[in-house]
């Protein structure tokens, strides 16, 4: 009797090939919603749990890819396809895990990744309503023209920010650049006022145009131009006047900017006044005429008009007062300075009945001799210019002989002359040529010894001579000089 066979183990058919062993981790029982929970934390994990790990690192390379790419455009539809790839891996792991043949419940697993998946997502969710709040505070700040509180509104913005709300928090970074340039534009039309410099003024309100260009900047621009303009006037009287006339020839944009033409209406005028009268304490006569009549010119009613029309005859009086004490100390005889291009200044005493004190210029020798009471060495205190040339032989007085033993030309016959003084007279208020053209000085003659010198080998005798003049007949012949 044959003996039983027992089996040792799965009979195997001797025809039928071994099956090869399974990938790891395929026939895995898994939990499907631990997996979907897992992919939901956009870093692979329910892949991890499914055992698969290469889409487990790709998950993790898209995800860090596609934040990059929300963070650096901030656009819509970079958010809109972050959002694709998270339902799409989310959707795929719960789909590689419901297609294993067998299913637990991994309470572990779920518990796990719900939290981390919850924590992803309830993140962001928190950070983008941050990023709301702060773009809303920094467009509160902007439309209240608050530069300072929207820029620090905007610094509240990090990372997180960001990668979960990138397109929120764009906007943001726009005004903060607008400010930036709010604030250079504001530095430069402090160096205007500063010094009056119309080519920084004009940088500035360029500056000013273009942020009020993009929408929503009026404000912000408006705060900017309000503290400059409200800083006028400055202490320089001259610089202020300068940029009221800038702003006030500004052409009109039919905006905001043309706030600044009301300022220069308010401060112009003062501003040419004091300006004027800055110039005519540092002796520039020629610039502060020009500003009281720039006044006088653009602003004919203003209540400091009347001061202008003074200021401008005051600078009017010293430049030609100036013009006259050059021309005065150029005269170095009767042909040159003064005497050569007479001047006016009007602010002279007048020409009068009477005495009147001339300054005399030319050939001192008798003019030298007249009383101090007709004459000034100060062209504002002189009514007269007496120009004196050189004395020549006026009118003949009497003709004597003399007689020298020691010349053989002997005797000789003397015409003794008055002396004759040409003139050149000026009324300094006006600049007009006066009479007399000359004057004539009397005197003694024919005196009992007459002293000459001669020179050379031969003695001629003395020639014509003018008689002996004195302080009295000096200042007889010039009285009708000085006298009206």
């Amino acid at each position: 009797m044959d003996s039983p066979a027992y089996a040792h183990g799965p009979s195997v058919p001797p025809d039928e090939p071994p099956q090869p062993p399974s990938p790891p981790g395929s026939d895995r029982p898994c939990d499907p919603v631990a997996a979907a929970l897992g992919n939901a934390s956009l870093l692979g994990i329910g892949y991890m749990l499914l055992g698969h790990w290469r889409p487990a690192v790709f998950t993790v390379i898209g995800t860090g890819w596609l934040l990059n790419v929300t963070v650096s455009t901030a656009d819509t539809w970079a958010e809109v396809l972050l959002l694709v790839w998270w339902a799409a891996g989310t959707a795929h792991g719960w789909s590689l895990a419901h297609g294993r043949a067998e299913h637990v419940v991994r309470r572990g697993q779920r518990a796990g990744t719900l939290v981390l998946a919850v924590a992803v997502l309830l993140t962001a969710v928190l950070l983008r309503v941050d990023a709301y709040g702060i773009e809303n505070r920094v467009t509160e700040a902007r439309e209240g023209g608050d530069c300072e509180a929207a820029v620090a509104a905007q610094g509240e913005v990090g990372l997180g920010h960001r990668l979960a709300g990138a397109p929120v928090v764009e906007p943001g970074e726009a005004v903060v650049e607008a400010c930036r340039r709010l604030e250079r534009a504001a530095a430069t039309l402090t160096d205007a006022a500063r010094d009056g410099s119309t080519e920084d003024l004009e940088r500035g309100f360029r500056v000013l145009a273009g942020v009020l260009e993009e929408p929503g900047n009026e404000q912000t621009v408006r705060t900017v131009l309000d503290t400059f303009l409200g800083g006028l006037p400055t202490e320089d009287s001259c610089a202020t006047a300068d940029i009221a006339g800038w702003l006030r020839d500004r052409k009109p944009s039919r905006d905001v900017l043309d706030r600044s033409a009301t300022a220069a209406t308010r401060t112009e005028p003062a501003a040419l006044a004091g300006c004027g009268d800055h110039l005519m304490s540092e002796d520039a006569w020629q610039q502060a005429r020009a500003r009281y009549q720039h006044l006088l010119d653009t602003y004919p009613d203003d209540s400091r008009a009347d001061e202008a029309r003074g200021g401008v005859r005051k600078a009017t009086l010293a430049l030609e007062l100036h013009k006259v004490r050059g021309l005065v100390t150029d005269a170095y005889d009767a042909e040159s300075g003064y005497c050569d291009s007479p001047a006016k200044y009007s602010g002279a005493p007048p020409y009068r009945k009477g005495s009147n004190r001339a300054l005399f210029l030319g050939d001192p020798e008798y003019t030298g001799q007249l009383p101090g009471g007709w004459r000034t060495d100060d062209p504002a205190k002189a009514a007269l210019v007496v120009c004196a040339d050189t004395a020549e032989n006026g009118s003949a007085v009497e003709t004597c002989h003399y007689e020298n033993d020691k010349s053989e030309y002997l005797p000789y016959e003397v015409t003794f002359h008055k002396v004759k003084v040409p003139l050149k007279v000026y009324e300094l208020r006006t600049g007009k040529r006066l009479d007399p053209r000359s004057v004539q000085i009397g005197g003694t003659s024919c005196p009992r010894t007459l002293y000459y010198e001669y020179y050379g080998s031969y003695d001629y005798g003395p020639g014509d001579e003018f008689v002996s003049t004195s302080k009295s007949g000096v200042r007889d012949a010039f009285r009708p000089v000085v006298e009206r």
